[in-house]
């Protein structure tokens, strides 16, 4: 055996058998292939039926055993699973990698839903800390109030509170959609890679701070912006996508309209675009220069009362 303190680069390489060692072993690369299916999912993803229906009462179990009694379910085919009594317990639903229409009869605790990938939920109660952080694919709703970070680092998917959130929401998110019924707390948007977040309520100081890309829209008053937000005009696209989204969200029945309201400002008469924009009027001229169609819809006009001149993302959205 050569010593290899007194040998050279080259052959020390050499000695240790860096040339000559033959490499055994299967490769752990995966190659597409169109005509297998299974290369759609994850690995150890269930075939799932959503009209095969049954209830998971968790009252007596940890997260753990819980968690772990839903993956059993969704191996019998199990689609629809309800959970009761979920009592705030932390950490439920999480790592869900597949299909699934799951519903909480309750309010969860600390990460609910975080790190899932593809179910459809929905929470009849409120949600604590990070809630659905990573998420990266599928849909939560939940149906009142969510704590701090809500939507964390979320890649994808669209993430729906139907009350208030707190600070932090979106920190980090790197794409999907955030929607928000109430209002927000203070560094909504903070460190925002990607994605949209909507807020039809009012949002705290320091909106957006140290985001990179992304876009927030807001319906209320903002307490501050952060550094590196800025304002931007609402496009035709924006207008479009926004009311797409806020009928996909089943958010707030009272911001629908039934009316078609196209975004060309001319059909409702000569120099409405530029009073519409320019927002340099008091509120009884705004309203008395809203859409006959409007005007005429007392719930509608009632709506746009509550809505700050200063900010009209959220109007704009409405034509």
């Amino acid at each position: 055996m050569a010593n290899l303190k007194t040998v050279s680069k080259k052959s020390k390489a050499q000695s240790m058998g860096m040339h000559t060692e033959v490499l055994t072993g299967r490769t752990q690369q995966k190659f597409f292939n169109p005509d297998e299916a299974e290369n759609f999912y994850y690995f150890g993803t269930y075939d799932v039926d959503f009209n095969k229906r049954t209830d998971l009462d968790v009252k007596d179990m940890t997260a753990p055993e819980a968690n772990k009694e839903i993956d059993n379910l969704m191996s019998q085919g199990y689609g629809t699973i309800v959970i009761k009594n979920p009592q705030g317990k932390h950490s439920l639903g999480v790592g869900i990698l597949n299909k699934l229409n799951l519903i909480f009869e309750g309010s969860l605790g600390y990460f609910g839903m975080g790190s899932c990938d593809g179910p459809i939920v929905r929470i009849n109660g409120r949600v604590g800390w990070s809630c659905a952080e990573n998420l990266m694919a599928g849909k939560v709703v939940i149906e009142k109030n969510a704590g701090s970070c809500f939507g964390a680092a979320i890649r994808g998917g669209d993430l729906i509170c139907k009350g208030s959130v707190g600070a932090r929401t979106g920190i980090d998110m790197k794409g999907g959609t955030i929607i928000i019924g109430g209002d927000a707390g203070a560094f909504t948007g903070f460190m925002m890679q990607r994605g949209r977040i909507i807020i039809l309520g009012d949002v705290g100081i320091n909106l957006g701070d140290s985001m990179y890309d992304g876009t927030i829209f807001v319906g209320g008053e903002i307490g501050s912006y952060g550094s590196d937000a800025v304002d931007a005009e609402l496009t035709k696209s924006d207008q479009d996508w926004l009311k797409r989204k806020l009928k996909v969200a089943e958010i707030g029945e009272s911001y629908s309209i039934d009316v078609d309201y196209s975004a060309n400002y001319s059909n409702y008469g000569e120099g409405y675009e530029d009073f519409y924009i320019s927002g340099l009027v008091n509120e009884t001229d705004f309203l008395a220069n809203l859409p006959l169609e409007i005007r005429t819809n007392g719930e509608l006009a009632s709506w746009f009362k509550r809505v700050p001149l200063e900010n009209q993302l959220l109007i704009e959205s409405l034509f």
